[in-house]
């Protein structure tokens, strides 16, 4: 019973991040979790350091659902962003610009 409990225990957490996912409501203008991070510098400067193509799909998913929730509607459930299909795709580029910044700076004090 006790090797049961892990597995139990990561089932109902992806339950519920799952449950939570839905929950925040951005899925259902298209959007991906890493669209919707606030934007300081640092992000900026990852977005600016985005291929091309992972930039323009950005770009189009934040103007379709400005339009959407200008328009106070949502997309049909057929094309909400799902859970398993929600990749960090600006988290590879945040943590370099992060990790860059930080290496600045201790340059900088010496």
């Amino acid at each position: 019973m006790a090797s049961r409990a892990p597995a139990a225990t990561s089932r109902l957490l992806v339950g519920f991040r799952k449950w939570y996912y839905n929950a925040c409501g951005f899925n259902k203008l298209g959007l991906m979790r890493d669209d919707t991070i606030n934007e300081d510098s640092d992000v900026k400067e990852a977005i600016r350091r985005l291929p091309e193509q992972v930039y323009n799909d950005r770009m189009f998913r934040l103007k379709r659902a400005l339009d959407l929730s200008m328009k106070q509607q949502i997309l049909p459930k057929d094309q909400w962003t799902k859970y398993e299909e929600d990749v960090y795709y600006l988290e590879p580029y945040l943590e370099e610009v992060i990790h860059e910044r930080k290496e600045k700076e201790e340059w900088a004090k010496n």
